[in-house]
């Protein structure tokens, strides 16, 4: 790894992110959000992986890179228009990695290796993929549980909770029983991962 080109794509990701409007409370420290998500997804990765690679680290980073940017509200209520969001997100935020990652003198190789993290194709087949999958499953539950418990219906809420849980493996949802949480949300995923 060269370390200052890396360094120099993290500082400039980072500085893409901390112009974020929305702020958000992390462990009693209130930041940018997307700048905190990006803190939080990489102090994951580091927990799941004793060994991640560049582009690994790199893709955590960048997972939601500057996503204020392309508001939901943009696109059309239900779950057809939040998929739509969703892929076109994943895509502007690889495309946005990329040009900043190519300004640090990343290879289109490279770039394509955090592309591809990014978007999370092959999820079942790439190792990267699925740690920044487990790792983001991790922020949300972090970061947004308690407010989408408090907002949903009590059945809804136990279905997005098992989709999520679906989607991670089996050390990330161990993992998840370990979140800095109030004990009530704790034991809400401790009943919702038998369920899986």
């Amino acid at each position: 790894m060269d370390r200052k080109r890396f360094e120099d794509a993290v500082a400039e990701i980072d500085r893409a992110n901390a112009d974020d409007p929305h702020q958000i409370d992390v462990r009693g420290e209130v930041r940018p959000k997307e700048l905190a998500h990006a803190d939080l997804a990489s102090a994951w990765i580091a927990r799941l992986d004793a060994q991640p690679s560049e582009a690994l680290q790199l893709a955590a980073r960048a997972h939601h890179l500057r996503r204020w940017s392309l508001p939901r509200d943009d696109y059309p209520k239900g779950r057809s228009g939040y998929l739509v969001w969703r892929q076109e997100l994943k895509q502007r935020h690889a495309d946005e990695a990329a040009d900043i990652l190519a300004r640090c003198g990343y290879e289109a190789s490279e770039i394509e290796s955090v592309s591809r993290i990014i978007l999370r194709k092959n999820l079942t087949r790439s190792a990267d993929a699925q740690t920044l999958e487990d790792a983001l499953c991790l922020v949300f539950f972090e970061t947004q549980l308690v407010e989408l418990a408090n907002r949903l219906e009590p059945a809804k809420m136990r279905d997005v909770g098992i989709k999520t849980l679906r989607k991670m493996s089996p050390k990330a949802r161990g993992l998840a029983l370990e979140l800095p949480l109030d004990p009530q949300y704790i034991e809400l995923l401790g009943e919702l991962e038998k369920e899986i």
